[in-house]
């Protein structure tokens, strides 16, 4: 199963765990011998390489970034041995149909617990459920046609088989970090250019600052704390945070979208990384950060509950409670230097070598 042909509704220059995955994932494929193709939404910003093949698409209106796609087979895909869907709309219906057209197996990757999103879209709360629902029913049909589902945790291969009702047998990938990339560094050039080489421990975050990932708990934990909070990366709940750090006096520094040969750096430069989310499927910038050295104070939900290893590469707190951000946060950078040896003695277990390695084996189990 040398050759794959993926299909995802989020691609680069997009700036997410997704795009993160399945280019790295593509990198480690093709270091190996094999082939995998990406079929994904055309966006100004991206210049195709070979093997990537961008369809059309239009901009979703309830969503700011994404983009929808046209459920189309380029013909450069067409003899793919594998499918793998990253998504289980648009683009990735377009991937269903290659496997049902060719008779080939079908891999779809659950990234984004979708009913999650619903108020987006939603203008009340009884209309939000009922996408919430309609969206879970849609991704029983979707997953319940492949031949494997991938989670990227345990804790949403339980929410997959359990809520979402999925029968098709879920394996669970982890998506897995470049360690090649992610690795602890020399920070003083990046203090300087952000003017953050001041007295305070620094707490930060990055990705998108969307409102599902309730940024507003760290902004108001650290607003009684004698701290700085960095947060990298953009999205709509940007201009509500700054407007909370000033109205609660919380030393907050917004530094935008940064390169990503800045982020070993970025992690590098924290005493702790914060990260509010309980809608995550894994957290991938969580274990970036611990493979750099740094702790993670997240919330004790969704993935979360699994990836940070409680007191040994961080600390949990119960998603909502302030107080309990705060003691959490604290007992962190307390213990800072023990938990940094122990993310740093587990940094080739959370590889994306071992990643791609595992799904090789998916691959060939339903070969």
């Amino acid at each position: 199963m040398e050759q794959v042909a993926a299909f995802t509704d989020t691609y680069l220059p997009t700036v997410n765990g997704v795009t993160y995955t399945i280019a790295s994932w593509r990198d480690r494929w093709e270091r190996a011998g094999g082939r995998m193709d990406v079929v994904y939404p055309n966006a100004d910003g991206h210049r195709p390489t070979d093997g990537e093949h961008p369809v059309g698409s239009l901009p979703f209106p309830f969503y700011d970034g994404f983009r929808l796609g046209t459920p189309k087979i380029p013909k450069a895909v067409r003899d793919a041995e594998v499918v793998h869907a990253h998504t289980p709309f648009s683009i990735g219906l377009g991937g269903l149909r290659l496997a049902r057209d060719n008779d080939v197996p079908l891999v779809a990757s659950y990234h984004t617990p979708t009913s999650e999103y619903a108020e987006y879209v939603s203008p009340t709360d009884s209309i939000a459920s009922l996408v919430g629902r309609v969206s879970e029913a849609y991704e029983r049909w979707f997953f319940g046609r492949a031949d494997a589902v991938l989670a990227p945790s345990a804790a949403t291969r339980d929410h997959l088989t359990e809520e979402v009702g999925v029968d098709t047998t879920v394996e669970v990938v982890p998506n897995g970090i470049d360690t090649e990339r992610f690795q602890p560094v020399e920070t003083d050039d990046f203090l300087a250019r952000y003017d953050l080489d001041g007295e305070r421990p620094l707490v930060g975050y990055t990705g998108r600052h969307g409102y599902e990932k309730r940024l507003s708990e760290l902004v108001a934990a650290a607003s009684e704390m004698d701290v700085t909070v960095v947060f990298g990366g953009d999205g709509p709940a940007r201009a509500d945070l700054e407007a909370q750090a000033e109205d609660l006096g919380a030393d907050a520094r917004f530094l935008g979208f940064l390169d990503r040969e800045e982020m070993a750096a970025f992690y590098s430069a924290l005493d702790a990384f914060a990260f509010p989310s309980p809608v995550e499927t894994q957290g991938l910038v969580a274990l970036e950060a611990n493979a750099c050295g740094t702790p993670v104070v997240g919330a004790n939900a969704g993935a979360l509950a699994n990836t940070i290893d409680d007191g040994e590469t961080g600390y949990h707190y119960e998603s909502g409670n302030i107080d309990d951000f705060r003691d959490a946060i604290r007992r962190t950078l307390a213990d800072r230097e023990r938990l940094r040896e122990t993310c740093l003695a587990r940094r080739d277990d959370v590889s994306v070598e071992n990643a791609v390695e595992r799904l090789r084996e998916v691959y060939r189990e339903i070969a």
